[in-house]
């Protein structure tokens, strides 16, 4: 089988594995809010889990706050620093048109709540200018919210522009990493973001834990009461996740520049075989910035959902978009954000390799491409 949707998840790396396994096997750790031994024992391990995290990150062991998963991360940002902002005037929300539906969903939930969402749209690249942002902004904006790498199109947003811009209009600033980590250096420090969120099964962690960074006095209402996190989301901690989580991301962020190395010219050279083999190929984002291991593909014509069934028949693992999405007939609202009409969106498959993927892959998914693709324009 060829895994070609790592965007979606990604396996577990053997190292974090095992530690699942020595945690299971061996009754994993007690309630870290426990006194008792058994107790202080989980929450050692739950604070050192912390502190792993906030080295990598460049942030301090108390903004790092663990949450179920990269959209509860996400959630706890918007509408949490949203419920807890200070200017009971500062209403309005700022946000790119081509975010992850977790944000866009937080987004709409405040909207039904009484605030106004502003939904910046990118260019035809799928890049979101940071002057259209800027523009947006003013001092009724509470709060926005930019992920750094798109998920279906690996685009590269400019979350350092815009941070700067949102430091200087006083406005609270969330940048959604979860496709980020693990395929760019990320430092909070360096980011100056206020608010960041990572989910770690999308770089060899286990699904199940999300990480949000909350920068340092900035106030945030918890949407689970509870005293555990900071008071910032309550519940008994699964420590034996948190540990994984910050084992994973020392791994892939150690190894990110062998995985650059490896995955990038894979990636090109898949995007090169496209064109040479079939007309009528279009690669979105193409001209702009992305991460290494995306390619969204256009193939004018085709029925997108027949060539996704045509590639799993031959044991190949590719999507036409956002995992959380998958099953709807709607189009892609990335896609249309950025100009596509209805018909191009589903006409597009996304291919996103992993550590693994080799010459042999790509060759083989190549050939099944030069089969499929004229079928599925057939069947279009």
């Amino acid at each position: 089988m060829i895994n070609w949707d790592h965007n979606a998840t990604t396996p577990l790396r053997a190292e974090v594995a095992a530690l699942l396994v020595e945690r299971i096997s061996s009754g994993l750790p007690g309630n870290a809010s426990s006194v008792h031994r058994l107790g202080r024992a989980a929450r050692k391990a739950l604070e050192q889990a912390r502190a792993q995290v906030a080295q990598v990150m460049g942030a301090e062991p108390r903004e790092i706050v663990f949450a179920g998963s990269g959209s509860d991360a996400a959630a706890l940002c918007l509408k949490g620093a949203y419920a807890a902002r200070t200017e009971a005037g500062r209403t309005r929300v700022v946000i790119s048109a081509v975010e992850h539906p977790a944000v866009m969903k937080a987004a709409a939930q405040l909207e039904r709540h009484g605030a106004t969402v502003t939904r910046v749209a990118p260019g035809t690249d799928g890049r979101v200018d940071a002057a259209r942002v800027s523009a947006a902004l003013g001092p009724d904006v509470a709060l926005c919210s930019l992920m750094w790498a798109n998920n279906e199109t690996g685009v590269l947003q400019p979350v350092r522009e815009v941070a700067a811009t949102c430091r200087g209009a006083g406005v609270t600033f969330h940048v959604d990493a979860v496709q980020a980590v693990g395929k760019v250096r990320v430092n909070l420090r360096e980011l100056n973001a206020d608010l960041l969120t990572f989910a770690p099964h999308k770089f060899g962690g286990p699904a199940g834990v999300g990480v949000a960074v909350v920068r340092r006095g900035l106030p945030v209402e918890a949407l689970v009461p509870g005293h555990q996190e900071d008071g910032k989301r309550g519940g008994t901690p699964n420590v034996a996740l948190a540990e994984a989580a910050a084992l994973a991301l020392q791994l892939a962020d150690a190894g990110l520049d062998a995985w650059e190395a490896r995955v990038r010219p894979l990636r090109d050279a898949f995007e090169a075989g496209l064109r040479a083999a079939l007309p009528g190929v279009h690669v979105h984002g193409e001209m702009a910035p992305r991460v290494a291991n995306t390619t969204h593909a256009r193939f004018d014509g085709a029925d997108g959902e027949a060539l996704l069934v045509a590639l799993d028949l031959e044991g190949i693992c590719v999507s036409t978009g956002a995992a959380c999405a998958s099953g709807s007939l709607a189009p892609s609202h990335v896609l249309t954000a950025m100009g596509l009409t209805p018909g191009q969106a589903h006409a597009s498959v996304r291919f996103s390799l992993g550590h693994e993927a080799t010459v042999q892959e790509v060759e083989r998914v190549l050939s099944v491409l030069r089969e499929a693709v004229p079928r599925a324009r057939d069947a279009a």
